[in-house]
């Protein structure tokens, strides 16, 4: 510090400096939805490893890719929404890409480290962002979540070529007081990525839910997760579309098995 400046002054001016390099720190760390970064935690890494097994078992035509609501349907740990699953897609080839808790930039990450290399499906059901959002979303929680939703757009046309991406609204969440307001946001603008030929919209958010948001009885199991009256609600919806682009589905079903979260509980028969 040059001789003529205080020693209080100095300490101001460190004290300054410091609390800039605090900052600095923290806008570092904190993600960006459209920059892909991977999940830290352990089980994570495992259900990476097991998705990218399936993505290269079997056939799939029809690739489902977001986050638990996505997860939860054609999960082995949830065997009521598996039958479900098996029931409205078999014969079409589908396998499931969700995983808990991630938001956009885990997606990503996933889908740019061999989850989606050389798939080739026909179809790609995209469900993602509420993370993004959460319960208690800040101010730019909005803008950042459609940035991240349409970074994976643009990766999945970029790895799938010939699919057709049916992109969901995000869906409505009872769990936060300002919730809905970002996701009506966030919905309102990714519409705009359809181009009525490889990318279609597709809103279900009505027939779940009343204009303010709040979601009809029994529609989930937590304001947030949908019940298996939630799932028939978006089946009933998405079945039309693949039969327009799949044709019927076969007698037979090629897909790879489905998976399952790593950390859940065997069941004593198991």
């Amino acid at each position: 510090m040059p001789p003529f400046i205080s020693n209080s002054c100095q300490l101001r001016i460190a004290s300054a400096l410091c609390a800039l390099a605090l900052l600095g720190t923290v806008q570092v760390g904190r993600a960006a939805a459209d920059i892909a970064e991977p999940r830290q935690d352990p089980n994570s890494h495992l259900v990476h490893e097991q998705l990218v097994q399936k993505a290269h078992a079997g056939r799939i035509d029809l690739y489902f890719l977001g986050d638990s609501i996505t997860r939860r349907w054609g999960a082995t740990d949830y065997p009521d929404f598996l039958a479900h699953w098996k029931k409205s897609f078999h014969g079409w080839n589908a396998g499931n890409f969700g995983w808990g808790a991630d938001s956009t930039q885990h997606i990503l990450w996933r889908i740019t480290n061999g989850e989606l290399d050389g798939v080739n499906p026909k179809v790609i059901v995209l469900l993602a962002g509420t993370n993004n959002i959460g319960n208690n979303p800040s101010p730019d929680a909005a803008s950042q979540t459609i940035k991240g939703i349409t970074a994976i757009v643009e990766t999945c046309k970029a790895k799938a070529p010939k699919a057709t991406i049916i992109l969901m609204a995000i869906l409505p969440r009872n769990d936060g007081e300002h919730s809905n307001a970002a996701i009506a946001e966030v919905n309102k603008q990714i519409a705009k990525l359809a181009d009525g030929k490889t990318v279609r919209f597709l809103n279900i958010n009505d027939q779940l839910a009343d204009a303010q948001g709040k979601l009809f009885e029994g529609m989930t199991v937590d304001k947030l997760h949908l019940s298996l009256k939630g799932y028939e609600v978006w089946a009933k919806n998405l079945k039309p579309i693949f039969t327009e682009l799949l044709g019927s589905p076969a007698d037979a079903d090629l897909a790879p098995p489905p998976t399952g979260d790593p950390s859940a509980k065997k069941s004593p028969t198991s």
